[in-house]
């Protein structure tokens, strides 16, 4: 039996590759039109990972601010993604990378691990690549949306695998 060889995960300064995705609650997505108002952080999550839950409820925040577009990539199923969603309090309205069709976008941008994170410039070049639970990262994140990502009260640890 041949074994598939897992694509490299891209890097900062590589080409963001386009994709066309169902979104949860119908129709299509993709890269071009989120990246329409300017950069855009493309997130690859997976609803059962236990860092995606700490992750994306702070993306959450930087969703409601607004200020940076966000393209969440759910790698599960509708019902589970819509699920995670009311668990967590997520209005980021997510795409689905379905296992069905072979995770077609989480393929072409290298995804090995959950939660990773592509910033996307507005003219597609990638120009920041987290994998996993970073601080220093969501912090670097939040001050490109221009909002303070951390509350006083928010008890968050320095890094987490994904």
């Amino acid at each position: 039996m041949a074994s598939r060889r897992q694509p490299p995960l891209l890097s900062a300064g590589s080409r963001a590759p386009g994709f066309r995705l169902p979104r949860l609650e119908g129709g299509e997505g993709t890269l071009a039109e989120f990246a329409a108002r300017g950069r855009v952080l493309v997130v690859f999550f997976k609803v059962t990972c236990p860092v995606c839950q700490l992750t994306m409820p702070f993306l959450e925040r930087m969703h409601v601010s607004g200020t940076l577009a966000i393209c969440a990539i759910s790698q599960n199923d509708a019902q589970d993604t819509r699920e995670f969603n009311r668990t967590f309090g997520i209005t980021i309205p997510p795409l689905l990378d379905s296992e069905d069709e072979e995770f077609p976008a989480s393929n072409a941008y290298g995804i090995s691990s959950v939660p990773t994170m592509f910033l996307v410039e507005a003219e597609g070049e990638i120009s920041r690549v987290m994998e996993g639970w970073s601080k220093l990262d969501m912090e670097a994140l939040g001050a490109a949306a221009g909002i303070p990502l951390f509350r006083a009260d928010d008890n968050v640890p320095a890094w987490k695998a994904g």
